[in-house]
C-alpha cells in the first residue's frame, strides 16, 4: 500500500508538540510556549497560517524570508510534482545534472558582475563555509573580516564570523583567524585591511540581527578598499537577495560594488526545499578548482539534486512574472507610511530602518519616568523580554507572527512574503498600533503579558539553579502558562 503523508497528517494531527518535546527539542517547545507561538499549523497560503482550529494567522515573518513568492505558490508546488513525477536522475553524483546547468545560467543571467561560476549548496550557511574556503584558497591568507552584529550561519566556520556573543557561547575556541570591525566604519576597515592578512571581507547589505542598514556609499567604498589590498569582497545575500529589499539583489542599490562572490539562498527555496547558491569569479574558481584532481576539491552530496534545481528555478519564474522586486518595493512604501505615522506618536519608537519587505523597528526608553520606570523593570529582568510585549499580544489578540530581531535587542523584524496584500499590510499596522498604544498603560495587554512571561521566566531559571543543587532533573522543565 505504500505511505500516505495525507492520512498520517490527518490521524496525527494535535500531536506535533508533544513528538517535538519527547524527540525533538523540549527546550525550543519550552521557549515557543513561553510566548504563546506553541501553535501546530495544518496549511499554509501566500502570508496566511491556518491552525487545526481554523484560526488564520497572518505571516509577517516569512520562515525567515525563505518565503519571498508565498506559502505554496503553485508555480512552485507544480515544479515539485512535475520533478517527483518525470522520474529524472538525481543525485547521481558522477554526472552534470541538466537543471543544475540551466538554473546555474539564469543566476548569471540575472546577477551579471563577472561572477561565472556557480557553486550549488543547501543552505545559506554552507555558502558562507563555501566562500571561506574559496577564500582562502585563492589568496594564500587566512584572516576572515566581518562586521560587529552580523549573522552568516551557526556552523562552525560561519560561527567563527557571528557577532552575537551569545550564539558563540560553549563553542568556543573557534577559527582564530577572524576578527570583526564596526560595523559601517571605513577608517576601521581600511586599517584591518592594510596588515593584507585579510582573505575575504564577508559584508550582509543590511544586517539581519537588527536590521541595520550602511551608510550610503560604504558597500561601495569597501568594494575600493578590498580592490586595492587584495582582499577578496564576499556578499552575503542570503536574506536580502531575490527581491526582498525591492531589486534582485540588495548591492544593486548600493552603487559601484564588484564582490568576488556572492551568496545566496532562503528565497531560493521557494520556501520549499533548502537550496543555495555561491556565485564566484572565475579568477577565484580557477586558483580552488585549479587541477584535474582537484575538480571537486569542494562539494557537497546534495548541492545540485534536482528537486532543489527545479524548485530554484521555479522562484525564479514567480520573481519575473510577479515582478516582485516591484512588489516588494510597493508593498514596503505602504508599510513603511503606515509604521511611521505609529512612530510619530509613540514614546517607544525611536526608529524605523526599512528597504523593501525587509523592516525593523526600534524602541527604545521613553522620556515619561512613569514609563521609564517600567522600561527599565522590564530590561532588568530580561535584555530580550521587551519587544514581547509587542509579539505576544500580536500573536494572542490578533494572530499575527513577528519576531525579534536578535538577542538582547530591542528591534522588532519583519520579513514578510513579497506576495503580501494592501490589506494584509493594513491589517499588520492597525493590529500594531493597538500593540504599540498599549505599551502607553501600564496594567494593560503588553504588561499583563510581559508580567506573565517574566514568571515564566524567572521560574524556569529558578528551576533550573534548584536543579543543579539537588541534582534532580525533573525540576528543569519549564511551565508554558502565558
Amino acid at each position: 500500500m505504500g505511505l500516505d503523508i495525507a492520512a498520517l497528517l490527518q490521524r496525527s494531527q494535535g500531536q506535533a508538540r508533544d513528538l517535538h518535546r519527547e524527540h525533538v527539542n523540549p527546550k525550543w517547545m519550552d521557549a515557543l510556549g513561553l510566548i504563546g507561538f506553541d501553535r501546530e499549523y495544518v496549511r499554509a497560503s501566500g502570508c496566511t497560517l491556518w491552525d487545526g482550529e481554523g484560526n488564520r494567522f497572518l505571516d509577517m515573518i516569512g520562515g525567515y524570508a525563505t518565503c519571498n513568492v508565498g506559502r505554496n505558490h503553485p508555480v512552485v508546488c507544480k515544479a515539485i510534482s512535475d520533478f517527483a513525477s518525470s522520474q529524472a536522475a538525481s543525485m547521481v553524483c558522477f554526472d552534470a545534472p541538466l537543471l543544475a546547468g540551466i538554473l546555474a545560467r539564469q543566476l548569471k543571467g540575472r546577477i551579471g558582475r563577472d561572477l561565472d561560476r556557480v557553486f550549488f549548496t543547501n543552505s545559506g550557511t554552507e555558502g558562507i563555509e563555501a566562500a571561506i574556503k574559496f577564500a582562502r584558497c585563492a589568496t594564500g591568507r587566512p584572516t576572515i573580516l566581518h562586521e560587529t552584529g552580523s549573522f552568516h550561519g551557526l556552523s562552525t566556520g560561519a560561527l567563527a564570523i557571528n557577532g552575537c556573543p551569545s550564539f558563540r557561547e560553549g563553542f568556543e575556541p573557534l577559527c582564530a583567524h577572524s576578527r570583526a570591525f564596526p560595523r559601517g566604519d571605513l577608517s576601521a576597515l581600511e586599517a584591518h585591511l592594510a596588515g593584507r592578512d585579510v582573505a575575504a571581507l564577508v559584508l550582509e547589505p543590511i544586517q539581519g540581527k537588527g536590521v541595520w542598514t550602511h551608510p550610503r556609499g560604504m558597500m561601495a567604498e569597501a568594494s575600493r578598499l578590498c580592490a586595492r589590498f587584495g582582499t577578496l569582497l564576499v556578499v552575503d545575500e542570503v536574506q536580502t537577495g531575490l527581491g526582498r529589499t525591492g531589486s534582485f539583489l540588495a548591492i544593486d542599490q548600493e552603487g559601484d560594488v564588484a564582490p568576488h562572490m556572492v551568496i545566496l539562498s532562503k528565497g531560493l527555496s521557494g520556501g520549499q526545499v533548502p537550496v543555495g547558491a555561491v556565485l564566484c569569479r572565475t579568477d577565484v574558481w580557477e586558483r580552488v578548482f585549479s587541477r584535474l584532481d582537484r575538480a571537486i576539491v569542494h562539494s557537497s552530496t546534495f548541492h545540485m539534486n534536482g528537486l532543489a534545481m527545479a524548485v530554484g528555478l521555479a522562484t525564479l519564474s514567480v520573481i519575473e512574472e510577479e515582478r516582485l522586486c516591484e512588489r516588494a518595493v510597493l508593498a514596503g512604501s505602504r508599510l513603511r507610511a503606515g509604521l511611521d505615522a505609529i512612530a510619530d506618536h509613540s514614546p517607544f519608537i525611536s526608529a524605523v530602518r526599512q528597504r523593501g519587505l525587509m523592516v525593523g523597528i526600534e524602541f527604545a526608553a521613553p522620556e515619561s519616568p512613569r514609563l521609564r520606570l517600567a522600561w527599565n523593570l522590564t530590561k532588568a529582568i530580561d535584555p530580550n523580554l521587551f519587544v514581547q510585549a509587542v509579539t505576544i499580544p500580536l500573536m494572542q489578540r490578533d494572530r499575527i507572527l513577528t519576531q525579534v530581531a536578535g538577542h538582547a535587542i530591542p528591534v522588532l523584524k519583519l520579513t514578510p512574503p513579497l506576495v503580501i496584500s494592501e490589506p494584509e499590510i493594513d491589517l499588520f499596522t492597525a493590529a500594531f498600533a493597538r500593540a504599540v498604544r498599549d505599551l502607553e498603560t501600564p496594567g494593560g495587554p503588553a504588561w499583563t503579558a510581559l508580567s506573565a512571561i517574566a514568571v515564566n521566566a524567572v521560574g524556569a531559571k529558578w528551576r533550573s539553579l534548584r536543579s543543579r543543587w539537588s541534582g534532580d532533573p525533573s525540576a528543569t522543565g519549564a511551565h508554558k502558562d502565558g
